[in-house]
This record gives C-alpha cells, sequence and structure tokens, in this order.
C-alpha cells in the first residue's frame, strides 16, 4: 500500500472515524483504524487517483469514511488509530506519504517521518453493514434537532433507555425526543420517506446520536437506516451505525396536554440572560423563582436565600392568571432556554410544583420543551 494525500484531509478523515474507538478494550485490534485504498479508474482524473477509506469500530458503534487520495499501490493496513490521529496532528502543512513498508507503517511530510506498528488483519472484524434506509432528512436540520433534545437526555447508566433519544418516523415527520424524569423535550422536522407507509420507532444512545450528529456535515440530505437491533446515518462519504437501546420512553402527548393554562410570553434573549444572571447566586439546585404578573405585564426572576439574592424585572404578557409564581433548577431552566432560538418564547403553566410547557412564540409545535416546576424559596 502507498498513497499521498494533504494533511487537512487525512487528519479530518482519521478523526472523524476516531470517534467511535473505545478508549480501553481487552480486544487489542479494536483500537485499530483500517485503511483500504482503492486505485482509480483511469478516466482521465489524474494518474493514481483514488480513493482512502478509513473504519473504526467498537462493541456499539462504527464508522467509515471516503476521501480522495492519490493511490500509487492499493492495499489495506491496520494501525493504532489514536496514535495516527496523534501523529496527524503533528504532521506539517501539505502533502503526506503514506506507505506500508514490512511490518511497518510510515507517515511522512516536509522532512517528518513517523513509523507505526502494522496490527494484525486477520484478527480484525468486519463492520457491520449498513441497516435498511428508510429515508433521509435536511442535514442541518436533524443535527439542530438532536441538540435540542439531548439535553433532556439522562446521564444515568443505570436507567439506559432514558439516556437515549428516541428517533420516530412516521409519514412526512421525523420526531426525536427525549427526557430524564423532570424534563422532557421533543422536536419534529421534515422527513422524505424512501418508500410510502415508512414508519419506526426506537431509542439511540443520546451520546452517540449527538457525536453523529455533530459530525456529519451541514449541507444535503442526510440517509437514515434502521433495522430491528441498528440505527445508520449516511452523508457526504461518511457513513456509521450505532447500536439500539432496548426499551420505549414514556409518550408525550398526554404529558404536554395542560388543562386550562395561563400563557406567558417573553422576550427569549432577555429571559435567558436574566436567568443565567440571577442563577450566579443559586447555590446547587436552588430554584429560580418567577412571577408574573398581567397587571404589570412583567416577569420578575429571583434567586438565592438570606442575604445573598439577586432579581430582574423583564417585560412579559400573562393571560389566564392575574398573578403566577413558578420555579425551576436553574441549570434545567438554561438548557431549555439555550435549546431555543426564535425571538420569544411561549410559556404554558399550571402552577408551582407542576408542569410547564415552552414553546416558540411564534406559537410552532415542532419544537416543545417540558419543565417541572418545583416548590418557590422565599427570597
Amino acid at each position: 500500500m502507498e498513497f499521498r494525500i494533504e494533511r487537512s484531509a487525512l487528519t479530518e478523515a482519521v478523526s472523524w472515524a476516531a470517534r467511535v474507538l473505545p478508549v480501553r478494550s481487552p480486544v487489542p485490534v479494536l483500537g485499530g483504524l483500517l485503511l483500504d485504498t482503492e486505485a482509480g479508474s483511469g478516466d482521465g482524473t489524474g494518474a493514481g487517483a483514488g480513493r482512502l477509506r478509513i473504519s473504526g469500530l467498537d462493541y456499539e458503534a462504527s464508522a467509515r469514511i471516503d476521501v480522495e487520495a492519490e493511490v500509487l499501490r492499493p492495499g489495506k493496513v491496520l494501525v493504532m488509530g489514536r496514535r495516527l490521529l496523534d501523529i496527524c496532528k503533528v504532521l506539517p502543512d501539505g502533502p503526506v506519504e503514506c506507505a506500508v513498508e514490512g511490518s511497518r507503517f510510515t507517515v511522512s511530510g516536509d522532512g517528518a517521518r513517523f513509523g507505526l506498528s502494522v496490527l494484525p488483519l486477520d484478527d480484525y472484524p468486519a463492520l457491520p453493514a449498513l441497516p435498511q434506509v428508510r429515508g433521509a432528512a435536511d442535514a442541518e436540520l436533524f443535527a439542530a434537532a438532536v441538540a435540542d433534545v439531548a439535553v433532556a437526555a439522562g446521564r444515568d447508566d443505570t436507567l439506559p433507555v432514558l439516556t437515549g433519544i428516541r428517533l420516530g418516523l412516521d409519514g412526512d415527520t421525523m420526531t426525536l425526543a427525549a427526557t430524564d424524569r423532570y424534563r422532557f423535550a421533543v422536536r419534529t422536522i421534515p422527513w422524505k420517506a424512501a418508500a410510502p407507509g415508512e414508519s419506526a420507532d426506537v431509542i439511540v444512545s443520546a451520546r452517540r446520536l449527538t457525536e453523529i450528529a455533530r459530525s456529519l456535515g451541514r449541507s444535503g440530505l442526510v440517509s437514515v437506516a434502521l433495522d430491528a437491533g441498528s440505527a445508520g446515518f449516511e452523508h457526504a462519504g461518511m457513513r456509521t451505525t450505532v447500536r439500539l437501546l432496548e426499551g420505549r420512553l414514556p409518550r408525550h402527548e398526554k404529558l404536554f396536554a395542560l388543562e386550562d393554562p395561563a400563557v406567558a410570553v417573553v422576550d427569549r434573549a432577555r429571559l435567558t440572560e436574566a436567568a443565567k444572571r440571577v442563577s450566579v447566586v443559586a447555590d446547587g439546585d436552588s430554584p429560580v423563582q418567577m412571577t408574573f404578573s398581567r397587571a404589570d405585564a412583567s416577569v420578575t426572576l429571583r434567586a438565592g436565600y438570606e442575604d445573598d439574592v439577586a432579581s430582574q424585572r423583564l417585560p412579559a404578557t400573562l393571560e389566564g392568571a392575574e398573578e403566577l409564581t413558578v420555579a425551576f433548577n436553574p441549570a434545567y431552566l438554561a438548557d431549555a432556554l439555550a435549546s431555543f432560538t426564535g425571538t420569544a418564547l411561549r410559556l404554558q403553566l399550571l402552577g408551582a410544583g407542576q408542569r410547564a410547557l415552552i414553546t416558540d412564540g411564534a406559537g410552532t409545535d415542532t419544537h416543545r420543551h417540558l419543565l417541572m416546576s418545583v416548590r418557590p424559596q422565599l427570597v
């Protein structure tokens, strides 16, 4: 094997594939990246033009990326992935030459030269095949939707299903949802099904799906593939799979149906900044209190207790009540507010200790975030 490629292109490809490598593994070859080169077809695109494919996997996920390279000798090699990534990061800018020389893989560029031990190819497991493609979604919308709901996913590995994101496909809509029992985020985006009547309802690790969404390009379509045990995503030469989590998240429809709520509307940016400002005196999980007044057309945020307190008053409208006070965990509130991007927010409120539903001020239901209000403290 021998090929040439620009350092930046090699570094990006190695970095992308290395995301799935286990930090520690009892199987040494799972720390490896498989480099597979193929010469071009000789169609006039340039002598030696071809493709470099870099693949990695562990027991939960796999990644594969194709990039262009000048292939002098086709072949395959398995090398330690994180060590290769470290080398790529310190290589000088410009073209890089890579080759297998006996039992060593060499990487050189602009006078710098590195050698890596070659791992046994026969011990390396085959990459899982991409499941059946169910359809595609806009890559930028998909990445934003994953980020919006991932903040509500659980972190407790003793409840694995709550650490996941529900991926629901129905007609022309994709629904993403996550909950840790104290909050519940739901986002819907348009979806182009591969066949009429395509539907699915699965749970994907929030950590894995966040990594995947961040790594995909921000233009074009991302293909989504599903089978009984795994999900796959493909975009612009990048392909990755991840094992599904077992179980189902609670259904959100009844939780989000609030009966006769008071409705407040407030500027998103100002509310986000005010919540961040008063939270600096909130010790631990002590709440941020929000008191809405219809007569004053305002909301007053308060946090802290005794002499260590903070407050800020903002314009806000309130319908359905003359005055209403709610309080939220400051971290949960910050996560919820940061997941919205519109100019205003609409809050449906039942009162202290009850559910509160946050949506875009324009009245759309494509992004909803449910928080449990806690009992306010005297400040």
